[in-house]
């Protein structure tokens, strides 16, 4: 099992040939959005319209990029909307995350496929009332995991196993690996899987999630490491 400790080979880098498939970015509103309403209650909303907050922006620095072989993918905004009926009355809470996609090419029997992933989420903390609430603190690091789990089909098989230290934007974070059975999306090609899970780290007024897959036999860690240090974030001008 790979515990971020495998280099990788120099000949492993970003392909651009007509064998690379890009695929959709992480589909993490709906499971982010519902958690970021945990902590609030129907009273905390009660007076006033909807209650809007939008995170900031988690990427990766430029020179880590050229370093790993990772490319931007796509930036999203994902926004959830949760409704409170109070009174006769309904009012409203919206949640904007931003995640930053990012992936590479891997080669696998004589194919090269996009296969390799790296995501940063950014979601804001929900403020109600003077009240803080952690919006992905709920979430294990077996749902985390199902997260990334999303860019892949057929998955099976999950299986926690080490886990290491590393920082992200200066803080310390706990990153689980697992393994898992699955195939690169829209390919067939079925493949042992590797996904690092990072714990959310604070940044401002938003936390940031760093999430990586890619197949085990390319033996990624070190460089999903390297992306989870040069993670830069840029706060929300309007939050």
């Amino acid at each position: 099992m790979d515990s971020g400790e495998t280099p990788v080979p120099d000949d492993e880098k970003r392909s651009t040939t007509d064998a690379v498939t890009r695929r959709r970015a992480l589909a993490v509103g709906g499971a982010l959005g519902l958690t970021s309403l945990a902590g609030c209650t129907a009273l905390d909303v009660a007076t006033g319209g909807t209650a809007e907050f939008a995170a900031g922006t988690a990427t990766v620095a430029d020179a880590t990029l050229s370093e790993t072989g990772y490319g931007l993918n796509e930036v999203t905004d994902e926004t959830v909307t949760q409704e409170f009926e109070v009174g006769g009355s309904t009012r409203e809470v919206e949640v904007t995350n931003t995640v930053a996609e990012y992936d590479k090419a891997v080669e696998l029997f004589g194919e090269r496929y996009q296969a390799a992933v790296f995501s940063a989420v950014a979601t804001p903390q929900v403020e109600v009332l003077g009240e803080a609430f952690n919006p992905i603190a709920d979430l294990s690091p077996d749902e985390r995991a199902a997260l990334i789990a999303d860019r892949y089909e057929g998955v099976s098989d999950l299986e926690r196993g080490s886990e290491y230290s590393t920082t992200v934007l200066g803080s310390d974070a706990q990153v689980v690996v697992y393994s898992a059975d699955g195939q690169i999306e829209d390919t067939g090609v079925s493949v042992e899987l590797m996904f690092h899970v990072g714990s959310p780290v604070e940044a401002g007024r938003d936390f940031v999630l760093p999430l990586a897959a890619y197949p085990a036999s390319f033996g990624d860690g070190e460089n999903v490491r390297s992306m989870m240090n040069g993670i830069e974030h840029e706060p929300n001008d309007g939050s």
